[in-house]
């Protein structure tokens, strides 16, 4: 009796937080008891409070000795463990609890706070789900919750996995209602989803609740880009500058799509200062795309907007690329003597790359090649999809995977040459790349210039180009080695799909007279171009120009700039968007297309050239101001690049003025286009093959 008296005493004492007189009053039980469970438990519980948690342990390890399945026991063992920070022994012991005592709550949540303390958030949230069945009004347990819930979005997120991404965060909203961060990252996840108009309503949400947060309305002005809603996406991004004057990407977004709709006012003034913070501020996120496409940015400040872009974004994808340490295969099992090459893109699909690769897809030599497509655009069930996924080995979507996800895919694949087509376009997922799932990488065709290093560590270990795009003169300017294609590096689809021809009158064109024509996208539209197109209207009577209808914003203010040149409105005619094999037809019914710089028509010139249609281009120093010269070249029509706008502009009032001399190019082209090196897709696919094995060879060799 007196054992049972002093050891009830010590609970009264213990549950009264008199933890003194509870010690000494569980010890005075142990002296006449030594094998009494409950009392040894007790009394690590009280070195457990006292912050005493390896005496703890093995003091509780006594009780456990004696009663090992006592499920109050082990619970606070684990408790214990995990705060001497043996988290992944707690989680062991709480389990063996819950196995002892399913319905105990109290584990359940010791449990859920260990997983969540281990950072198994996913674990964490089906533990406290479990309790809230049961307490569904406990704000303390609901906050736990959504805590884990957040955590498991936000890594979700980091690793590609959108759509689980966006339920964790649709869940923590439902619980605990108005947070304008929630919102925020829901908008992320729908963002990436594809679900531009989902994601900007919960940017607007975010911003009702926290209307200074500048993230918020630059990730609404992204959206709203997306929507076609220009206009409104440039005042979310100046919204987003009011609020914070240097977030940097709001600026370079206002400024990019301020160019899509030809909007050239302080244009100068505000490329001046991101070409500042490329070199001032490398912190700053510029995007490497709307950089290069920004007029006079050189090269090598194109490099080094790069590498800043991956030392700001892709710093951890290199670290997990280093410690994942994928093995590469040399040899393999099944068809040992071929190289697989595996192609990246988000543009499979009715896009341009679809009217480059198709054909050359097919053409790879079979006996020497795999070719695997990954591919994470959508499917867009078009006749260019289906003829793609036809025309590799396998056609793999990874849409549904994470970065990491994707990257095994394509280790378990053996791929040994990763192509990637896309690089720093809009749906980008270059990161794959830099997990390093093949021994090779290759930037091709989708970014018009060097994807960088970080510190040194280039990023891809080839970019393909030609002697032309990147002279021998330009290759500090590139972080990769330069392959060197023999005529031009862009391939092409013979197979173009072309409608039935139409008249001039048909398609709004005046039935005599010059066309002129430019049926490149609006941003690439630049002041100093478009200024020398109105002299060119001005010096050749009854002509007109010909333009690609973009958006609606940037007809209208063409149409002012000309009309402030002294240029009716009614000699600019704007072409609508209508499907490929019309575009290629009407094609014919211009006299001369007239390039932009100095972002050059790139698939367009080629468009132009298989339909007979003459290309006059300026190149510059940068590759996506050389493009076009290169595909000039590779039809033999190297006369038709000029160096220089005044050049640009006599060659152009030559030709308008010289009939019989367009009409030459125009029957060269047309009768000899089969036999051009631009067009013969079949000797591409060996001379590419050829690099792709050289590739291969250095590799071994290293």
């Amino acid at each position: 009796m007196e054992i049972l008296s002093t050891y009830h005493a010590a609970l009264q004492h213990h549950q009264q937080g008199q933890l003194a007189q509870a010690e000494a009053l569980y010890r005075k039980v142990l002296e006449a008891s030594p094998q009494h469970a409950d009392a040894l438990h007790y009394l690590g519980v009280i070195y457990h409070q006292n912050n005493q948690h390896d005496l703890a342990i093995t003091t509780i390890a006594k009780a456990l000795a004696i009663d090992p399945d006592n499920s109050d026991f082990l619970s606070n063992q684990a408790l214990a463990l995990k705060a001497a920070g043996r988290l992944e022994d707690a989680i062991k012991t709480l389990k063996y609890a819950l196995n002892l005592a399913p319905d105990d709550l109290e584990i359940h949540y010791n449990l859920g706070n260990a997983y969540a303390e281990h950072f198994k958030h996913e674990e964490a949230v089906k533990c406290y789900r479990r309790i809230l069945q049961d307490y569904p009004q406990d704000e303390d347990l609901k906050q736990a919750l959504c805590h884990a819930l957040q955590e498991l979005g936000n890594a979700y997120q980091q690793t590609g996995q959108y759509a689980k991404a966006e339920s964790a965060y649709q869940e923590v909203i439902r619980t605990i209602g108005n947070e304008a961060s929630l919102y925020f990252n829901l908008g992320n996840a729908q963002r990436e989803l594809g679900k531009p108009a989902e994601a900007a309503q919960q940017y607007q949400k975010a911003i009702q609740l926290s209307p200074n947060d500048a993230d918020a309305y630059n990730n609404l002005g992204n959206v709203q880009r997306e929507l076609g809603d220009l206009v409104v996406s440039i005042a979310s991004y100046q919204k987003a500058l009011d609020i914070n004057p240097k977030l940097y990407h709001a600026k370079v977004h206002l400024v990019h799509q301020k160019q899509h709709i030809c909007d050239w006012n302080d244009l100068e003034k505000d490329i001046s200062e991101i070409r500042a913070w490329v070199s001032n501020v490398p912190e700053a996120q510029i995007s490497p795309f709307a950089f290069l496409s920004m007029p006079n940015t050189t090269a090598h400040e194109q490099k080094e907007c790069a590498n800043h872009w991956l030392k700001n974004r892709y710093s951890s994808a290199f670290i997990q690329g280093k410690a994942l340490a994928f093995k590469h295969q040399t040899k393999r099992q099944t068809h040992p003597q071929k190289l697989r090459i595996g192609y990246l893109s988000a543009d499979f699909r009715l896009h341009p790359l679809a009217s480059l690769i198709s054909e050359l897809i097919a053409l790879h030599d079979s006996n020497a090649f795999e070719v695997y497509a990954y591919s994470y655009g959508v499917n867009d069930q078009s006749a260019e999809r289906k003829r793609l996924e036809d025309a590799f080995d396998s056609f793999i979507d990874i849409r549904p995977l994470s970065t990491l996800e994707a990257a095994t895919k394509i280790n378990q694949d053996e791929i040994d040459i990763l192509v990637d087509l896309t690089g720093f376009t809009q749906t980008s997922r270059s990161q794959i790349v830099a997990l390093r799932p093949a021994p090779i990488n290759v930037s091709w065709l989708g970014f018009p210039g060097t994807m960088g290093d970080l510190d040194g560590e280039p990023l891809f270990d080839y970019l393909l180009s030609d002697a032309f795009i990147t002279p021998p003169t330009e290759a500090n300017a590139y972080s990769e080695k330069l392959a060197i294609l023999p005529h031009t590096y862009q391939p092409n689809d013979t197979k173009r799909p072309i409608n039935k021809a139409k008249s001039r009158i048909e398609y709004g064109l005046p039935k005599n007279g010059f066309v002129f024509c430019c049926f490149n996208q609006t941003f690439k539209i630049l002041p100093e171009v478009f200024n020398c197109w109105m002299r060119l209207l001005k010096q050749t009577p009854n002509s007109v120009l010909w333009l690609l209808e973009c958006n609606k914003w940037a007809k209208a203010n063409l149409i002012r700039e000309a009309e402030t040149q002294g240029i009716d409105k009614s000699r600019l005619i704007f072409a609508p968007r209508v499907p490929m094999a019309e575009h290629m037809t009407r094609q014919t019914c211009a006299d001369l297309f007239l390039d932009t710089l100095p972002y050059n028509a790139h698939t367009t010139t080629s468009d132009a050239l298989w339909m007979g249609l003459p290309v006059l281009t300026c190149a510059r120093d940068t590759f996506a101001s050389r493009v076009a010269g290169s595909l000039l070249k590779a039809a033999n029509l190297e006369e038709l690049i000029t160096y220089s706008l005044e050049e640009y502009q006599n060659k152009a009032l030559s030709l308008a003025h010289n009939p019989n001399e367009l009409r030459r190019i125009k029957a060269t082209l047309l009768i000899h286009n089969r036999k051009l090196p631009l067009f013969d897709t079949a000797h591409f696919a060996t001379d590419l093959e050829r690099h792709y094995q050289s590739m291969w060879k250095d590799h071994n060799k290293a």
